[in-house]
């Protein structure tokens, strides 16, 4: 019999739990899947107690499995991990039962669940990470420095002035060249991975940071700014997802003074020039890379 809830690290949102014995806690480190489980559930902001078990549902990222396995087996409660085999659960599985002890294991259409039911996993625990100079969040994006097209974006900046905009902040290296303009008067950093919103917040001690756990696809600012700078991301997991980065460009435009200005990157192949045409009235494209793109899109168009 569970002595506690069961706790439930970053399930999918539209995971069905009422099968699940006794109520539930969750914890979830993206901001979407967070506001729409927090809905119907109650949430947790750390892996902690108390918990008579936990369902782990498994990360991307080999590090960050890892993490997450240490942190619930700290628990001391059976943990249940559930992963896809794309995502490596058989390398997962491997893992752990060369270190603990693994109960059952069951298969499924295209993945695994396994039952961790003890063992010491605290070397599984991830050290903070440093690169460049930055502290890089344990499974986040491009966390083994500042990535290609973000460099190419910081490149080609000319001096800013006044309130800018970073969507899709990440851990900051974007937004630590925008303040680097002293005319820059505030920077609001909108992310949703909370763990890569904390290492920005390590990485940029100013005070004219403001800094925004959300969803950049529906956040909007308390007032509009000068300037938005964006490198937006174009998947959902493995799976490759344009609308996503027209999304964010639907966000800069809602964010910006009549007169703003965007600062975008984005790869060569993905095809924005048709939805910034819509939503601005100059749309310049700047040099870039055989990889990359750059855009200046000004005088955003209001809806009538």
């Amino acid at each position: 019999m569970l002595t506690g809830p069961v706790l439930l690290i970053d399930p999918p949102a539209d995971t069905d739990l009422t099968e699940l014995p006794g109520p539930v806690a969750i914890f979830h480190d993206h901001q979407p899947d967070h506001d729409m489980l927090a809905r119907r559930h109650p949430m947790r902001d750390a892996i902690a107690g108390p918990a008579g078990g936990v369902v782990l549902s498994l990360p991307r990222s080999r590090a960050a499995q890892r993490d997450r396995i240490a942190q619930a087996a700290a628990l001391g409660v059976p943990v249940l991990v559930d992963g896809q085999k794309t995502d490596g659960i058989d390398t997962a599985l491997r893992a752990a039962r060369a270190v603990g002890r693994v109960g059952a294991v069951i298969s499924k259409a295209h993945g695994k669940l396994f039952v961790i039911e003890g063992g010491d996993f605290s070397g599984w625990k991830a050290a903070p990470g440093r690169v460049d100079g930055f502290a890089v969040p344990t499974g986040g994006f491009s966390t083994d420095g500042i990535d290609p097209g973000s460099a190419a974006l910081i490149a080609a900046l000319p001096p800013l002035k006044g309130h800018a905009i970073d969507l899709g902040a990440g851990w900051g290296a974007l937004s630590r060249a925008v303040l680097s303009h002293a005319a820059v008067t505030r920077l609001d950093l909108v992310e949703s991975h909370r763990p890569s919103l904390d290492c920005a917040r390590a990485n940029l001690a100013d005070p004219r940071a403001a800094f925004h756990w959300a969803d950049a696809t529906a956040w909007r600012p308390a007032a509009r700014a000068d300037h938005v700078v964006a490198n937006p991301p174009f998947h959902r997991g493995r799976a490759g997802d344009p609308g996503l980065g027209r999304a964010f460009l639907d966000t800069a435009a809602a964010s910006l003074t009549p007169r703003g200005t965007l600062w975008l990157v984005a790869n060569r192949h993905l095809p924005y020039e048709r939805h910034l045409s819509g939503l601005f009235a100059e749309i310049e494209e700047l040099s870039g890379s055989p990889a990359y793109k750059l855009f200046r899109a000004a005088r955003p168009r209001r809806p009538r």
